[in-house]
């Protein structure tokens, strides 16, 4: 019942914005994203692009910016973003409406931050494969919004193997090849949706949570969970991302405001991840929490096994070429 009134005041917010009328040269824009509430780091970022967005404008274009939740659910804000009603979006790459989009969660893909941040600098290689995959989907790319790698949040136990980790049921994100990477690596993955994750946890439906930077697990599940395994089998990243008919509607100068109100936050984003993600490491830690880095040797045989076993999956449904790419410059294992 409460999906249904969040989905109908979505319907009625998305008819009003679209009714409303401005004078020449003004415009008005809904901004969200699928996770983050107004304190998160992509609820901060939201915030600061729409601010900066107003001021380089002089008011004359307007962000209304809707967190987490506030107009529905992942997929649904999606479906709504690549229809037009959502002008803008700081999103993860979803699969839904182009498979390719599966490469953007390769994993081990890059092995450390210098890598990463190399990689997926606004002129690194990741963007020049992702921008046409994003662009041939509607959306007009601004860059990436990187957070951190990813690992293993457990609840009793924890695992740095294949072998320690059977029988650990573990969330995943329903999309692919998450689900098959965790399962790789020897957990039973159970792809859930993120607003039933917590429910999920203190229920007992699975022992934790996967793939995502540390915090989110300490923020949102912190009370339910006691280790965090920093496996770094994926580099999380959101991206900044305009639908193009939104797009198309703006000028030149709009446009130019739009651009380079995104390149400041993309800019500051790069220049703070590492230390953000290392200040979650520390809270986590003194809010009891159990960081756990497996040694070369364990974190050696995952990436051996992963992408033994995940790679060839994607590849069948990324295409060669794409993967091609992945190969010359994804990281080589220390």
């Amino acid at each position: 019942m409460k999906q249904i009134f969040a989905s109908a005041a979505a319907i009625a917010i998305f008819a009003s914005l679209g009714s409303a009328a401005f004078a020449a040269g003004e415009h008005r824009l809904v901004l969200t994203s699928e996770a983050g509430d107004r304190e998160s780091p992509v609820g901060k970022a939201m915030t600061t692009w729409a601010e900066k967005i107003g001021e380089k404008s002089d008011g004359r274009i307007r962000v209304d910016v809707f967190f987490q939740g506030e107009l529905g659910g992942q997929q649904e804000l999606f479906d709504q973003f690549v229809r037009g009603n959502v002008d803008m979006m700081i999103t993860w790459p979803q699969t839904s409406y182009d498979q390719r989009m599966s490469v953007m969660f390769t994993p081990y893909l890059v092995m450390g931050w210098d890598d990463a941040i190399e990689s997926y600098a606004e002129d690194g290689w990741v963007s020049e494969v992702v921008q046409p995959i994003y662009n041939d989907m509607g959306l007009h790319y601004f860059g990436p919004f990187p957070e951190g790698f990813g690992g293993i949040a457990t609840k009793g136990a924890y695992a740095t193997s294949f072998e320690d980790a059977q029988g650990m049921k573990v969330r995943s994100q329903p999309i692919f090849p998450l689900p098959q990477t965790v399962q790789a690596m020897g957990f039973q993955a159970v792809p859930i949706d993120w607003s039933e994750v917590y429910t999920s946890i203190q229920t007992g439906v699975v022992d934790g949570d996967s793939s995502n930077v540390i915090y989110w697990d300490v923020e949102y599940f912190g009370d339910q969970l006691d280790y965090f395994v920093q496996s770094s089998h994926n580099f999380s990243t959101f991206y900044l991302l305009m639908n193009e008919g939104s797009w198309s509607n703006l000028d030149e100068e709009d446009q130019g405001i739009l651009s380079d109100a995104a390149s400041e936050v993309i800019t500051t984003q790069f220049q703070a991840a590492r230390a953000e993600d290392e200040k979650w490491i520390k809270t986590a830690q003194e809010r009891g929490m159990e960081y756990i880095v497996p040694t070369a040797e364990q974190k050696g045989a995952w990436v051996e096994r992963v992408r033994a076993e995940v790679w060839p999956q994607i590849e069948e449904v990324v295409g060669t070429e794409i993967m091609d790419k992945v190969r010359a410059n994804a990281s080589t294992p220390e």
